[in-house]
């Protein structure tokens, strides 16, 4: 398999990075452009890519690498409205991602996952079912690792499972899983489209390829997807927390029933599942309507179901001290998410917010907040949005810091309440990431409770 272009990779992230790595292996003429210094990458890597014939541009963008590319893969991450891109784009220079490229190559049936929320969670809810059912699996994408790096080795997995996020569907052309999933679509990222309807557009992407044998899971109860009603393509299957003659399945007595066309309805018992809230048990329909297409026994769904533990830094608990319990929510990086979060919880809640602002409207985050939220902390770039927000509804308060933060949560809170990291923003003010803020929390917490005396 030789690829001989001239290619250029714009940015050197996980993505950029198997992309560079692949594409030199094939015999393309890879150059990678960086905003960021040298100094800001391990020197190992860097070392790496100059031995294997990378040419590497740091501190900046040269246009001239753009516009002599046969072909250029933009990491996620770069906004494809800069002016190297745009200038490259009306010379006919031909632009995708990662996951297209790696796409091209791949030889494994692929179950692709997108939507504003969980996306993360139905990946590894997928694959842990197809798993406990005998299967081999490669979860990546937006969630791990890059997809050019399974199309490297053997490809011997029976089933990929992608975490597919806007930025990566948006740089796909002949992109076409096997299975896809929307699983809701809120407003997200409000800073780089230019209003809700196309960042819409961007996740129905997932589906624009697919034809008649492949399928489309959608969550009904979703205002948008609802309405979605893809022609001369792939088979729909609908779910939705309540039942309803198009949905195939819903909630009934606390428990999960589903039923694929022509088939009996199977059951999937609830007692054991352990991740809090309706969005989780919609995200688990979704699940299970997948491995039931696949044919996955249900026997192997309800182990998984029963064993699944959740993922790090999505509602996850921390501690508890003096009878307060932490949660670490950090990767509620969007409004809708926080207050699904928020909802999870029947005691009241202290909640800490804020990080860098991604054009939201805080609003629907104030009106979820006045049922059930005593408190509230804010910090980061947003805080001063926040607290405009928020005006009187509640007491808040400002913090300089985590550990200032869950200080302050901690006062505000008492025995039986719930302190919440949800901060319906993202973590790139302070933080690397949203998993980075996470263990600050954590780590603020742990160091909370070592200077508190417990109550005897």
């Amino acid at each position: 398999m030789k690829i001989e272009k001239k290619v250029l990779v714009v940015g050197l992230g996980e993505s950029g990075l198997a992309a560079a790595k692949w594409l030199v292996r094939q015999g393309s003429q890879v150059t990678v452009s960086e905003v960021r210094k040298k100094a800001d990458f391990n020197k190992d890597v860097v070392a790496d890519l100059l031995r294997s014939g990378v040419k590497l541009e740091f501190g900046g963008h040269r246009i001239k690498s753009f516009l002599e590319s046969d072909l250029i893969v933009v990491s996620p991450g770069i906004s494809l409205d800069i002016r190297p891109l745009s200038q490259a784009r009306d010379q006919g220079v031909p632009i995708i991602g990662e996951i297209e490229l790696a796409s091209r190559y791949l030889k494994t049936p692929c179950i692709a996952v997108t939507g504003t929320n969980g996306k993360s969670t139905v990946v590894n809810l997928i694959g842990e079912m197809l798993r406990k059912g005998g299967k081999r699996v490669f979860i990546g994408g937006n969630i791990g690792c890059p997809l050019t790096y399974y199309i490297a080795g053997e490809q011997n997995a029976d089933y990929v499972i992608l975490e597919v996020s806007s930025f990566q569907l948006d740089t796909t052309q002949t992109f076409s899983p096997l299975m896809s999933l929307i699983l809701n679509i809120s407003p997200d990222h409000l800073d780089r489209y230019a209003d809700y309807t196309s960042y819409a557009r961007s996740k129905e992407r997932i589906f624009a390829n697919q034809g008649p044998g492949q399928a489309l899971i959608l969550n009904d109860d979703d205002p948008w997807l609802r309405k979605e009603q893809p022609q001369n393509g792939p088979t729909v299957y609908r779910y939705g927390l309540e039942s309803k003659p198009e949905r195939i399945a819903a909630l009934k007595n606390g428990n999960i029933e589903a039923k694929l066309p022509g088939e009996e309805m199977i059951k999937f018992y609830l007692e054991r599942f352990s991740l809090p809230g309706n969005h989780n048990r919609a995200n688990l329909m979704a699940a299970i309507i997948t491995c039931l297409i696949l044919k996955v026994p249900p026997s192997a769904i309800q182990e998984a179901i029963d064993h699944f533990k959740g993922l790090l830094h999505r509602i996850e608990r921390v501690d508890t001290v003096r009878g307060i319990t932490f949660y670490d929510d950090s990767k509620a990086t969007n409004i809708d998410a926080a207050i699904k979060s928020i909802a999870s919880f029947s005691k009241p809640v202290v909640l800490i917010a804020g990080g860098r602002d991604k054009g939201s409207d805080y609003h629907p985050l104030v009106e979820a907040a006045s049922e059930r939220v005593k408190g509230a902390v804010f910090l980061g770039e947003a805080s001063g949005l926040l607290s405009a927000a928020f005006g009187n509804k509640i007491s808040w308060s400002m913090a300089n810091n985590m550990n200032h933060a869950v200080s302050l949560a901690f006062n505000k809170a008492r025995k039986g309440d719930v302190v919440l990291l949800a901060p319906a923003c993202a973590s790139f003010d302070m933080f690397k990431d949203f998993a980075h803020r996470g263990e600050v929390f954590k780590d603020a917490v742990r160091r909370l409770k070592n200077g508190v005396k417990e109550d005897s």
